[in-house]
């Protein structure tokens, strides 16, 4: 350590994956730094990989090391993937956070919910209204996303300024919410900016990003032309895209209904923030069952598939009254998230099976995506001009594709993913050190590290079955022949025919009886011997090596 003062930057989650965005920025003597907390959200869990997870968190475990050097935590809007976890993770972090009227609204909930002090939320105003937090002075500068008072972060500290863009695209009209103002950021970039932490989602799209104010025309020349019951689905929290869809549904005069939770939610509290007004008048799911299908347009959660949504819910059969026909038109308003097609095409086949007609944007112009494409985030760039580019927001391929972005255009790019420290300060940029990240799983109500071993074993027990023998050793340490076999999660039948369970059971009365008495007083020698069997008789009968539990009853003298 030296008393040399520096700036760092470190992603704990965001850098290297959609979502679960979770940034530390730090200002002071090398190693006993005063630190911020950019955003903590969540991802969620691939089924496949993270079975019975409900969400993945970022692991903080790092930042509580060192959380009396903790000064706040700034929330950039109220995605999921920004605020998500803030919940489950406050009562280890402990410190007042930031963030605008819209974001502290879904904030204090989620505080509550956890049982904690919601007080510690506390509103911010937009640029130019300055927090002071330890050396850190915080700007909340109004950018242009799928979601109101989404903001970047201006950071200014003794050794320079940072840029934290945050989600953001150019939107000049973006129906709800604030428009992009480029006169604003080219004043922030007079200042001189060190370093820009840059979303990156869109880098691949080459063409310039559309506006929100673009789609009303034709998501109602679709409506207009529907003859049945209308149903659309778009992400809940995206309430520029509730109302174009509800004054669509309007102007085709049908009766608007929001079906989930998330949805109603986000509504009322744009409605609470002053940031949604000339919301069209919705009716109950009861008494839409009452108004005609051609006059009925349900607004729906669950554009990525979620199962549990109302999207999937109607897939299957009937949900709150309302049932999907033949001739009903379903609109997916919304991009697919990587990882979610599967999800999304499930629900889009049973839809198709019962004869309803799906709409997405590969049949026409009906979503815009609230991230940057590429033109974009050079607009971001020219009008910062920092000395160093850091991608963030983004897959591996993104990053790197972003920062080479930024070296075509004459600027410094930096690949740092999670776990990455990074110092930005002056003319000495560059990766310091690496620190091990990993992730931290809801599963349940508990949460569980990734290399706890928890989700490692659910997956053996998935991907191999279960046997469970119980067995029992009497007073003089000789194991009683009539051991008992349950299988979970295998076949009952051996390729001869034969039962398995009994088939082991009959090789296990055979071969216990031999076994030494040093074994048999062992409890691990004796589950050890039990298992060889069970996992013999199963790979050569079934082709399977399942896992083994063994449960010993030991009768006791006297």
């Amino acid at each position: 350590m030296t008393d040399r003062n520096r700036l760092i930057y470190l992603p704990l989650g965001g850098a290297g994956e959609i979502g679960m965005n979770c940034y530390v920025y730090g200002y002071g003597p090398v190693g006993k730094e005063r630190l911020i907390l950019v955003d903590v959200g969540v991802s969620f869990p691939d089924m496949d990989g993270q079975p019975g997870v409900d969400l993945v968190l970022p692991d903080i475990a790092w930042l509580v090391e060192r959380r009396d050097r903790l000064e706040a935590v700034f929330i950039t809007h109220a995605h999921e993937d920004h605020v998500g976890a803030l919940g489950h993770l406050f009562k280890q972090l402990k410190v007042k956070v930031y963030c605008r009227r819209f974001t502290a609204i879904h904030a204090r909930r989620k505080i509550e919910e956890a049982g904690q002090n919601a007080a510690m939320v506390h509103e911010v105003g937009a640029y130019p209204a300055v927090v002071e937090a330890g050396p850190f002075k915080v700007q909340f500068a109004p950018v242009s996303h799928s979601i109101p008072e989404a903001s970047a972060l201006v950071i200014d500290t003794p050794a320079g300024r940072v840029v934290h863009s945050g989600d953001f695209k150019v939107d000049h009209n973006p129906v709800v919410g604030e428009a992009f103002d480029e006169d604003l950021f080219r004043e922030i970039g007079n200042v001189g900016v060190n370093a820009l932490i840059c979303d990156s989602t869109n880098v691949f799209s080459r063409h310039p990003g559309r506006s929100e104010s673009q789609l009303p025309e034709p998501i109602t020349d679709l409506i207009l032309g529907a003859k049945g019951m209308v149903v659309a689905t778009t992400f809940a929290s995206n309430i520029a895209r509730l109302k174009t869809l509800a004054d669509a549904g309007k102007a085709a005069g049908r009766s608007i209904c929001l079906m989930g939770r998330a949805m109603q939610r986000m509504v009322k509290a744009g409605v609470e923030a002053g940031v949604l007004t000339d919301f069209p008048a919705t009716v109950s799911a009861e008494d839409a069952t009452q108004i005609p299908r051609e006059g009925l347009m349900l607004i729906v959660t669950g554009s990525q598939g979620e199962r549990r949504a109302a999207s999937a819910a109607l897939s299957r059969g009937k949900y709150l009254g309302h049932e999907l026909k033949e001739g009903d038109l379903f609109l997916f308003s919304s991009k697919t998230i990587p990882g979610n097609e599967n999800a999304v095409a499930y629900i889009q086949n049973a839809l198709a099976e019962k004869g309803v007609e799906i709409v997405d944007d590969n049949s026409g112009f009906y979503h815009v995506s609230g991230h940057a494409n590429r033109p974009d985030l050079e607009v971001m760039h020219e009008l910062v001009r920092p000395q160093i580019l850091l991608p963030n927001h983004g897959e591996y391929r993104h990053l790197r594709e972003h920062a080479r972005v930024a070296l075509a255009k004459g600027l410094r790019g930096i690949v740092a993913p999670n776990g990455t420290m990074v110092e930005i300060s002056g003319n000495k940029p560059g990766i310091v050190e690496h620190i091990e990240v990993g992730k931290t799983y809801l599963d349940g109500t508990a949460l569980i590290g990734a290399y706890d071993g928890v989700i490692r074993d659910r997956m053996k027990l998935a991907l191999n079955g279960l046997v469970i023998v119980a067995l029992i050793v009497d007073e003089d340490d000789e194991v009683l022949p009539d051991s008992w076999v349950q299988l979970r999660g295998l076949p009952e039948t051996a390729n001869n025919g034969a039962d398995l369970a009994e088939m082991i059971e009959d090789e296990l009365a055979e071969s216990l009886p031999r076994l030494d008495a040093r074994t048999v007083a062992d409890d691990d020698k004796l589950e050890e011997a039990v298992k060889r069997v069970a996992r013999q008789i199963c790979g050569s009968e079934i082709g399977k090596k399942p896992e083994v539990s063994v449960l010993v009853s030991r009768l006791m003298a006297g």
